[in-house]
């Protein structure tokens, strides 16, 4: 029996290898047929498409500049209008006034992403106004300007403490269910108007037809799928506006499973990729042979045979895991005369602790911005 069992083994394993190496040269033949920089990537989804969700990790310098590259491109494609999930649409008016003023204002752009989170001092964020309002200065005066829309409210974390309760929520997320209030913002905006948005949000906010998979005790198999999410509910009412790109980066791993973090599609995205001399590329997910590539992360929980293609239509490579980085840091985003505000308002205190003085908080931004680092840890054992 034992000597069956070895025999089998050694007749499946090359099997296995064989059936990746198979894959992966099949995903590699397609890029080189279906070549797209990420730019053209994007153009060519807003040819049939009216709403793009860009799902980034937060804070890589790479995506953020990639988006700025990005905006005379939209405008080409009749695409007038970025939206961004970091901005209180309360400053809604103010943010058009800064795109299209005769000179650019950095100290108000530094106050509206303060108001809006006042522990995001990532320049990256704010580069994006000011290359809005370059590319409008470039327009003719009769021309529609380039818009910034912001999806999102002045939180009020203030009166915060201990653990998050349905009582303390309200009064944080005064204005309702932050997911909703994003939709109805991009309803009446874009939907509505028959405009075109290319929205830059964080991964859950992004999620369209993917539910995202929860431990619930009362839950089939012990699990929730969730799917009031702000890309969820576009698609849910606009399937056929609505499109999601997913920009590269690593995946969270199962609970209680190290490393914490792991590669796409357990490493063959960066295998590919390397095939392709790490070419920044995008590419369609849906019937591809890139999107059939096996995901076993958290995304995959409570799924059978999960591949990428169940996650999001798109995907953008713009370089390897260990070559993306984080943000520049803007000194001048907190200062002695808003300190006091920003220590009251920092967001998710549950998360991070309040800072108690200026050191302290630039510690904590300088920790979180440190991407190399936290990247550092994908796939180490």
């Amino acid at each position: 029996m034992f000597k069956k069992n070895i025999l089998l083994l050694l007749i499946l394993f090359p099997l296995c290898i064989f059936s990746q190496s198979d894959e992966i040269e099949k995903s590699v033949q397609y890029l080189s047929n279906n070549k797209n920089t990420p730019e053209e990537y994007i153009a060519s989804k807003f040819a049939q498409k009216d709403i793009i969700l860009l799902s980034e990790e937060h804070r890589v310098k790479e995506n953020l500049q990639f988006v700025k590259n990005l905006i005379p491109v939209l405008y080409q494609n009749k695409v007038y209008n970025l939206g961004m999930e970091f901005g209180a649409s309360e400053n809604q008016a103010q943010l058009d006034s800064l795109i299209s003023a005769p000179e650019y204002n950095k100290d108000l752009a530094r106050k509206l992403m303060f108001n809006y989170n006042s522990g995001w001092a990532f320049k990256g964020y704010t580069d994006l106004y000011e290359a809005a309002w370059s590319f409008n200065r470039s327009l003719p005066k009769s021309s529609k300007k380039f818009r910034i829309l912001n999806l999102s409210y002045r939180y009020d974390w203030s009166s915060f403490s201990g653990q998050r309760t349905s009582e303390k929520m309200k009064k944080v997320f005064y204005k309702g269910n932050t997911e909703t209030y994003r939709f109805s913002i991009v309803e009446k905006e874009i939907v509505t108007k028959r405009e075109k948005i290319l929205i830059l949000t964080g991964d859950v906010h992004a999620f369209t037809k993917y539910k995202f998979p929860v431990y619930d005790f009362l839950g089939t198999d012990f699990i929730r799928f969730e799917d009031g999410y702000f890309g969820n509910q576009l698609y849910a009412k606009y399937p056929r506006l609505v499109y999601s790109v997913l920009l590269h980066k690593p995946f969270s791993n199962r609970p209680d499973t190290k490393p914490n973090l792991i590669s796409p599609a357990d490493g063959k995205i960066e295998i590919i990729m390397e095939k392709i001399n790490n070419t920044p590329v995008g590419f369609d997910l849906a019937d591809t042979p890139l999107g059939k590539l096996k995901d076993n992360s958290y995304y995959s929980m409570g799924y059978q045979d999960f591949t990428l293609e169940n996650f999001y239509d798109g995907y953008i490579f713009l370089a390897p895991i260990n070559k993306l980085s984080g943000c520049d840091i803007d000194p001048k985003f907190l200062t002695a005369s808003n300190w006091n505000e920003a220590q009251e308002n920092v967001a998710d205190p549950d998360w991070r602790p309040r800072p108690k003085n200026m050191e302290e908080y630039w510690k904590q931004i300088r920790e979180y911005g440190d991407i190399a680092k936290k990247y550092g840890e994908v796939d180490k054992y």
